[in-house]
């Protein structure tokens, strides 16, 4: 079964399915991954303090996921 994120998964949590699905949160400007607040804080949480569409982000990262399996 593929792996698969929502809106409210954890930014944490999505680094560890795959290290690659960092690379989404650098392209939007999310470059504290290592923080705390990526410890606890959801993908909308983190997209709506950068301004950021949380369905696009998802979208990408279940792709990425889904051809990386």
């Amino acid at each position: 079964m593929a792996k698969q994120v929502t809106k409210d998964t954890i930014i944490m949590d999505v680094l560890k399915m795959h290290d690659g699905t960092a690379q989404f949160f650098f392209e939007i400007g999310m470059h504290c991954l290592g923080c705390p607040s990526a410890s606890g804080e959801s993908i909308a949480e983190a997209c709506a303090v950068h301004g950021e569409d949380p369905d696009a982000l998802v979208e990408r990262i279940n792709a990425f996921l889904a051809e990386n399996e």
